[in-house]
């Protein structure tokens, strides 16, 4: 088994993490808005991580139940894999190495719209990556992000170039998605959860059988150190920093006291843990 591909159980659901590769973050400056950049480096030096890079990795899983192959999340595409000489865009690649035909994949699940959730819908040709899978997004997503009043107002640079990006992921798609609630059931035991704030319809999911159960965070928390201790830091990539970090200590202190394992997408890989109350703040302690 390849050491990008990890296995476990949620009671009768089966979930396969894939890796989707890394990408190295040279400039930490804007990274947390609230803070100063020396309170970061501090952070990252007692947690025994370097200071002057940051390694943020993709974790697409694939979720199988009720006789169905639920991908959640795509990675940032195949295109990139030789952008990059292999660092990203690893997906197909590790999802063949766990046996999977990605012609086989009945649904797509998205979490939110950021090219490294949904770039990997589509091969690097421009075709489909999951020609026989329903793709279902978040309705909240859905509406801001293909609303072309928004698009209008978009200040230039990261979300100007968000919108058109979404455009050419979906639109390569013909729109062709299934749009869905929070707090519904996208797939046999897995429901969606709303956890706004790093994009205005971030969804994460519940996945549950039986007694068992695991939290698919999607981008809740980016960075397992940095903003587990310090909760109330705001990321300089969030939609709304004040609303994400708000929903990151809800969250948390909901997996804290429920004891509920968690799968987090930018985690180190693979990404599987469980949370503990430290102090004012959270421990990701990983389980893997």
């Amino acid at each position: 088994m390849s050491s990008e591909v990890y296995r476990y159980k949620v009671g009768d659901i089966g979930v396969t993490v894939l890796s989707d590769g890394f990408r190295i973050t040279t400039s930490l400056d804007g990274y947390i808005l609230n803070v100063e950049k020396l309170e970061l480096l501090a952070a990252l030096a007692e947690a025994g991580l370097p200071t002057d890079h940051m390694k943020n990795v993709y974790t697409p899983v694939l979720i199988e139940t009720g006789g169905r192959r639920v991908l959640i999340d795509t990675g940032i595409g195949e295109s990139m894999f030789e952008q990059t000489k292999g660092e990203r865009g690893r997906l197909l690649t590790n999802l063949a190495a766990a046996g999977f035909d990605r012609n086989a994949i009945d649904a797509v699940v998205i979490s939110h719209f950021h090219p490294d959730h949904v770039n990997g819908l589509l091969m690097a040709d421009g075709t489909p990556a999951f020609a026989n899978a329903e793709i279902l997004v978040p309705e909240r997503e859905w509406v801001f992000w293909m609303d072309d009043g928004e698009m209008g107002r978009a200040s230039e640079g990261r979300m100007a170039e968000l919108f058109h990006n979404n455009r050419r992921v979906f639109d390569a798609l013909d729109r062709k998605v299934t749009r869905f609630a929070w707090d519904s059931e996208v797939a046999p035991g897995v429901t969606a959860v709303g956890t706004p704030g790093h994009s205005i319809g971030h969804t994460s999911f519940a996945v549950s059988s039986g007694t068992a159960r695991v939290f698919v965070q999607g981008d809740v928390n980016n960075q397992s150190v940095v903003f587990s201790k310090n909760p109330e830091w705001q990321g300089g990539f969030d939609h709304d920093p004040v609303e994400a970090s708000a929903t990151r200590r809800r969250v948390y202190a909901m997996l804290a006291a429920e004891k509920t394992m968690l799968q987090a997408y930018h985690h180190p890989f693979p990404g599987l843990a469980q949370v503990e109350q430290d102090g004012t703040g959270f421990r990701v302690v990983p389980i893997a």
